[in-house]
């Protein structure tokens, strides 16, 4: 699909997208430039894409959150 950047480099992102996105006006969006690239994302959409860049390091059943509260809690201990 073709749009075009309007007044204020306002660009208009076409309904269908913008429904397969899940977006509404006054959704906060993610903007980036990649390989040349404008790419769109909702929060939260950015966040499982993270979360799934981190699970292929670290297994299912390991808890990256518990350990760290466990780590603080130890080290409070020691104080």
């Amino acid at each position: 699909m073709k749009t075009s950047v309007g007044q204020g480099g306002r660009i208009v992102i076409p309904a269908p997208y913008r429904k397969a996105l899940g977006l509404r006006t006054g959704v906060e969006v993610i903007v980036r430039l990649e390989m040349g690239e404008l790419r769109i994302c909702t929060p939260a959409q950015a966040l499982q894409y993270a979360q799934g860049l981190v699970r292929r390091y670290v297994p299912q059943e390991r808890s990256l959150a518990r350990e760290l509260i466990a780590e603080r809690r130890q080290e409070a201990h020691r104080e």
